[in-house]
C-alpha cells in the first residue's frame, strides 16, 4: 500500500497530501492516471479507469487506486477480476455485453484493422458461442462462463507495479 501511495503521490505531489488528516477526499483526474507507464499503451486504460472511479467521473481517489491496483494484481481471485473485466467490456453500461460492445472491444484491441464484415463474424461468432440463454447478449454467467474456458484470462488480465 505504501508503494502504491507512493505511485499516487508522485503524479501530483503538489495535490497528494503525504498526511490524509487535512484533506481526505483527493481525487486525481484520469487523465494523470491512464498516463501512468503501466496503463499508458493499454487500448482499455479509460475502461479501467472509470470502471474503477467511485464518481463515475474517471476521477480516482487513492481507495480507488488501490482497489484499481489490487484487483489487477496477479494474486486477485478470478471471480473478482472477472467482475472489472465485464465491467470493461461494457461499454454502454447495461450490465450486458451487446455486440456493439463487442465491436468496441475488437476495434480497441486489432487498433480498427479489421474490416466491418470481420468485426461482424467475429461477434456474430462470440455471441453464439458464449450466449448461454438466447437473448442475444452476454450477460455476466455467460461472460464468466466464457472467460472460465480462457486459460490465459487470469495471466493476462493483470498489471505489475
Amino acid at each position: 500500500v505504501s508503494r502504491l501511495h507512493g505511485r499516487y503521490h508522485e503524479m501530483a505531489p503538489n495535490v497528494v497530501p503525504m498526511d490524509y488528516t487535512k484533506d481526505p477526499d483527493v481525487k486525481l483526474p484520469m487523465q494523470l492516471i491512464i498516463n501512468m507507464p503501466e496503463l499508458k499503451e493499454n487500448p482499455f486504460k479509460e475502461r479501467i479507469v472509470s470502471s474503477f472511479s467511485e464518481d463515475g467521473e474517471g476521477s480516482l481517489s487513492f481507495n480507488d487506486f488501490v482497489d484499481m491496483f489490487s484487483v489487477l494484481s496477479e494474486m486477485a481471485p478470478r471471480e473478482l477480476k472477472a467482475i472489472y473485466a465485464f465491467k470493461i467490456y461494457d461499454f454502454n453500461t447495461d450490465n450486458f455485453i451487446c455486440k456493439a460492445d463487442l465491436e468496441q472491444t475488437l476495434n480497441k484491441l486489432t487498433r480498427e484493422e479489421l474490416t466491418a464484415e470481420e468485426i461482424t463474424l467475429v461477434c456474430e461468432k462470440v455471441i453464439e458461442e458464449a450466449d448461454m440463454d438466447g437473448d442475444g447478449k452476454l450477460g455476466f454467467a455467460d461472460f464468466e462462463n466464457m472467460i472460465s474456458k480462457a486459460p490465459d484470462f487470469l495471466s493476462t488480465f493483470h498489471i505489475r507495479i
